[in-house]
């Protein structure tokens, strides 16, 4: 089994990942020599007691930056990797004890129980390593052979997870399916994040492009990594309209148009691949809306407006006290949150810079008939919360299409050209908006249409040695 994982993971390796500029490690991989296959190890209870104790590194987005801009040299990338080992175990095994908290019912449910086996493995395959420094070629490259490893083993977790608990509804309440979920996604983000990190950095580092065909190919690139320090928001819009697009006109046969307005030119730092997925969610919503509603001649508007260099939190209050008291009400619980995970020190989310930075706020406005009143009170909600029992079984019996972000990455997914799955988009895709103090913000007028605010915090002006 193991040496299928590490096929998987090589094959990861070679046709690059994350969303980063792709290189090939063929040459590289072929200067190792009699390489054994991902090393693993038995992990106990013990094991898992030890570090599920252990408190989470309150980590910034200023340790992902902290080594430099690529090209990395070899001793900088070792202390990527070594890095990357001395937060991750912590993290797999406080989601293995999340886990095994929820009532044994539910954990012994075969799509639930997966998850758990998985997080198993990758815990297994990472504690050999913990016991090491790496600070060799060899060793940074098996590495990060476990880090795609993970990466793979880790990818359809939504999508398992929503059918394991859909299964095991009679045996857990919505609200605590909804508190393990709204932690365990946002844990899931930043464990792939530290992991997607150091492959980037891998594959942009000195000594893995002195042995590749395309050597030069990250010369003129704004990537630190997975974040790009030249994100235009306009050209993720486009991305996203179009693959939309191609959905909507297969299973509709019409293709709603988008203008942009605002500022399309403005660029800031941030995660591509996380504003791909929630621009893609929110732009399924208002595409189906407005062909549903008749009103595929009227565009969705994308307004794209820059954020002044202060606290977003500020800025995002502001715009929220002109929306609903319901979306008031989800910011402060969110503030709450936030202060509560920094006072406690135990957060897992990655926090920004700890300076002012530069953000934006994209407002997403279509003419498709808004949302009914009935319905708005649940737009955050997991649908299985809602499903009666028929339209569960239905969920169960189809591809459900959850892993967006594995499909805008490259990776298979089920049912790609569904414009519904099981209802878990829109919670996502704020999970996504939040992890870098951000939000989502809902307006409908129902009967006319409905205006989405997503408000982004960059990652500020990323220099070599940020704090």
């Amino acid at each position: 089994m193991w040496q299928a994982a590490s096929r998987v993971s090589r094959s990861v390796l070679e046709n690059g990942t994350c969303g980063a500029p792709k290189t090939r490690l063929k040459k590289s991989i072929g200067h190792c020599r009699a390489r054994a296959a991902i090393h693993t190890r038995t992990v106990t209870d013990a094991d898992i007691a030890h570090l599920a104790a252990k408190p989470l590194h309150p980590l910034t987005l200023a340790d992902l930056v902290k080594h430099g801009r690529p090209p990395l040299p070899a001793e900088a990338l070792f202390k990527s990797a070594n890095f990357t080992l001395s937060i991750l175990p912590a993290r797999l095994a406080h989601r293995i004890q999340s886990l095994r908290n929820l009532p044994f019912i539910v954990v012994v449910n075969p799509q639930i129980s997966k998850i758990h086996e998985n997080y198993l493995h990758s815990l297994s395959t990472l504690l050999p390593w913990a016991e090491k420094e790496i600070s060799t070629l060899e060793d940074e490259i098996q590495f990060t052979e476990v880090m795609a490893d993970l990466v793979h083993t880790h990818a359809d977790t939504i999508s398992i997870l929503a059918r394991g608990f859909l299964e095991a509804r009679k045996y857990i309440s919505p609200k605590d399916v909804t508190r393990f979920l709204d932690e365990h996604l946002r844990a899931r983000i930043g464990t792939r994040l530290i992991a997607e990190q150091h492959i980037a950095l891998h594959f942009s580092s000195q000594p893995h492009q002195d042995l590749s065909d395309d050597a030069d190919i990250h010369a003129e690139s704004g990537y630190i990594g997975v974040i790009d320090t030249k994100l235009c928001p306009a050209s993720i819009v486009r991305q996203c309209e179009s693959v939309v697009s191609d959905i909507c006109e297969l299973k509709y046969g019409l293709r709603p148009s988008l203008v942009i307005n605002g500022e399309p030119e403005y660029t800031f730092a941030h995660v591509p691949v996380h504003l791909e997925y929630i621009i893609t969610e929110l732009l399924k919503n208002a595409f189906r809306a407005t062909v549903e509603r008749g009103k595929e001649r009227e565009p969705v508007e994308v307004t794209i407006a820059p954020l002044p260099e202060n606290n977003l939190s500020d800025a995002s209050n502001k715009m929220l006290k002109n929306i609903d008291q319901w979306n008031v009400d989800k910011a402060s619980r969110l503030a709450s949150h936030i202060v509560e995970e920094v006072n406690t020190g135990v957060s897992e989310n990655i926090r920004p810079l700890k300076r002012s930075t530069p953000g934006v706020t994209i407002r997403i406005r279509d003419h498709g008939g808004g949302i009914t009143p009935e319905n708005y009170q649940h737009i955050w909600d997991y649908s299985f919360t809602t499903f009666t029992e028929d339209e569960a079984s239905s969920s169960l019996s189809i591809g459900s299409g959850l892993e967006a972000l594995s499909t805008i990455s490259g990776a298979s997914g089920d049912n790609k050209n569904s414009l519904a799955g099981l209802g878990y988009g829109l919670p996502l895709g704020r999970a996504y908006a939040e992890y870098f103090g951000g939000g989502i913000a809902v307006q409908s007028m129902w009967g006319w249409g409905t205006d989405v605010y997503l408000s982004l915090r960059g990652v500020g002006r990323v220099e070599c040695g940020d704090t």
